[in-house]
């Protein structure tokens, strides 16, 4: 039998939270509340805790993690979002802020291929950093589109070094901040769309899916987004794609142990309601217990729309109203089923994106018709390809992520949740999972109302606002908020916007502009 019940997690391990109060050895320093323990937040909290401050960071469920959440059932371990680590050197900068080096506590396990591109007629593209052999494969599709991707991915990497390398750490703060880069947007492309600029370099339809779909991962519709997400090419093979051996959740643990090993706070359980203001000044925040908690600094890891709209009065913005907020595009959601089953698939790649039969009509629909389309585009995450201790002895651990619309459209995920899931159960017992009714032991879903009920995503979108140009960069909720002062904004709705990468790098900005711990003795 199914058991889709929610899964038994027993609580987060014992090393991971700390009870509430300072740390002894610095109680006079600055306080600073992060709210949300995504990798934005945790990765604010360790940054913030190196510059001298007294860190405190809420969360509201019972583990840290937020979208990086673990879910643990029948002996299976469920990474809930972030898989791929593309850029690991943003981890070892945060060990090393905290005297201690990534290599001691963590490892990571190398892809190859980064993962399987499997297209409806049943033929399948492995993507991989080896340049010769990405040749080899495109030759295998569209010997004429060689050259073209020789081009494409000199372009990316010339994105990938003012995009990402020069701007992607930096704050967007004022028009003159934009102002002074748009000349260099306006030699990257960057009104295009991304598969606009890859169908300037690349023929055959099928390869221009292949390089051109790297925006649904960050909650993108490649037919709108800024090109500029093409520097996500060079930047996969310039350091390559990995897992965390002990799945994606020990990268969380790992962040909270540095944050107590500075002499932080990790509070689970802790839902922020309000973040109190003197003025126009953020002093600290307000739980849904009602404990009121002060604070020199207010960083907020949550989704930008919801700490606006719910966590501060309408009477203190004048930039993020609510008008301005409910006229926002805000990216497309998932609808994410984790399973377990009682055997090994051995011959399925620990990443494969799995293409429906449409692909432009497809992302139409999500994104601009806001309706759950029949067919679907999946991306199957099997971690226990690379790590079988993820599951039970001769069992392997699953997510199937299928990007469908947010809340914008008129689906109701309590009834459509079920029968999705069993059209999903069945195309994977037909192509990659044969006998996985009867193999399924460990079950449970994620649907667009969870992103809006669980983890606060404003309209249940996965990515915020989605990272076309004119909400990227300047035009995207800033760091240093516009509305208050000592408010600050980590995480994918912000700049420079969603990915592992982009999170981690939002945090990194607030060493620009966030005030040394000293300024507040």
């Amino acid at each position: 039998m199914l058991d889709v019940s929610p899964p038994s997690l027993g609580g987060p391990p014992a090393d991971v939270t700390d009870p509430p109060g300072p740390y002894p050895s610095q109680p006079n320093a600055p306080h600073a509340v992060v709210i949300g323990s995504g990798f934005g937040g945790l990765a604010a909290a360790v940054r913030l805790g190196a510059r001298g401050y007294r860190v405190t960071v809420l969360e509201k469920l019972d583990q840290p993690g937020g979208r990086a959440y673990v879910h643990r059932q029948n002996g299976f371990t469920f990474d809930a979002g972030p898989t791929m680590i593309t850029a690991p050197f943003l981890f070892e900068e945060l060990w090393a802020l905290a005297g201690r080096r990534f290599q001691d506590d963590m490892a990571l396990a190398a892809m190859d291929p980064f993962y399987v591109i499997r297209f409806a007629d049943g033929s399948s593209f492995r993507y991989t950093g080896d340049p010769e052999a990405m040749e080899a494969e495109i030759a295998r599709f569209a010997p004429g589109d060689v050259e073209g991707y020789r081009r494409f991915m000199k372009e990316s990497e010339r994105i990938f070094r003012i995009g990402f390398e020069k701007f992607g750490h930096v704050p967007f703060g004022s028009v003159a901040d934009m102002l002074r880069v748009a000349p260099e947007l306006v030699r990257l492309g960057g009104h295009r769309s991304v598969w606009g600029l890859v169908s300037r370099y690349i023929k055959d339809e099928r390869l221009r899916i292949v390089f051109s779909f790297h925006p649904l991962l960050i909650g993108g519709n490649p037919f709108s987004v800024t090109s500029v997400y093409c520097l996500i090419a060079f930047l996969e093979r310039k350091w390559g794609v990995h897992f965390a051996m002990g799945g994606t959740g020990r990268l969380v643990t790992g962040l909270v142990d540095l944050i107590r090993h500075q002499g932080g706070t990790v509070r689970l359980n802790a839902p922020v309601e309000e973040i109190l203001l003197e003025g126009r000044t953020a002093v600290g925040v307000r739980l849904a217990s009602g404990e009121r908690i002060p604070a020199a600094i207010v960083v907020s890891n949550a989704d930008p729309a919801w700490t606006y709209r719910h966590m501060l009065p309408a009477t203190a913005r004048r930039h993020w109203t609510d008008a301005k907020i409910e006229r926002g595009r805000y990216s497309m959601s998932l609808f994410v089923w984790y399973f377990g089953t009682n055997r090994r698939y051995e011959t399925v790649d620990h990443h494969t994106i799995l293409l429906g039969p449409r692909y432009r009509g497809l992302v139409h629909d999500i994104f601009k018709r806001h309706i759950l389309p029949e067919d679907f585009s999946l991306y199957l995450h099997r971690p226990t390809a690379t790590d079988p201790s993820l599951a039970p002895p001769g069992c392997d651990t699953f997510y199937v992520l299928s990007p469908v619309p947010n809340l914008k459209s008129d689906v109701d995920w309590q009834t459509a949740a079920e029968p999705y899931r069993r059209s999903i159960a069945d195309f994977l017992g037909r192509t990659l999972l044969p006998g996985l009714d009867e193999a399924v032991v460990a079950s449970h879903m994620l649907t667009p109302q969870g992103f809006q009920d669980r983890l606060w995503s404003f309209r249940g979108a996965a990515f915020a606002l989605e990272p076309v140009l004119m909400q990227s960069a300047w035009f995207r909720p800033h760091n240093e908020s516009e509305d208050i002062r000592h408010l600050y904004l980590v995480g994918a709705g912000t700049h420079p916007g969603g990915g592992v990468p982009g999170v981690l790098s939002s945090a990194r900005v607030l060493d620009t502009v966030v005030p040394d711990a000293v300024a507040f003795a």
